[in-house]
């Protein structure tokens, strides 16, 4: 239990820093956004967790694939936020935008024999 809770405290830490840096700097804020600290995080509890490499490589191979459709989010938010829909509903829209476009993606490589 002290383990589950020091990688809650741990995740939750850089999380709340990056949006504390982001306030003073969107720059700074954006480039440690744009580092894929969730990702490292969670291949790093992986291994920790298993002492096993092999399921980090599978999940950053996956991650590979859906690098694209999370553009999305990053092109829409904008994009919707300069026709003035509004902060909320601009989120709700290119967020909903990206999960389609990430069922998309994975629907398409399984056309192609990529199973993700």
């Amino acid at each position: 239990m002290a383990y589950y809770i020091t990688k809650l405290i741990i995740t939750t830490i850089l999380i709340v820093l990056i949006s504390e840096i982001a306030k003073r700097s969107s720059l700074a804020g954006a480039l440690l956004a744009a580092i894929p600290l969730v990702s490292i995080l969670a291949m790093t509890w992986m291994y920790v967790d298993t002492n096993n490499s092999d399921s980090a490589v599978e999940f950053s191979n996956r991650i590979v694939w859906l690098i694209a459709p999370s553009m999305t989010l990053f092109i829409a938010f904008p994009y919707l936020i300069k026709k003035e829909i509004g902060f909320y509903p601009s989120l709700f829209i290119s967020t909903a935008l990206t999960i389609v476009a990430y069922y998309s993606v994975i629907f398409v490589l399984e056309k192609f024999g990529i199973k993700l």
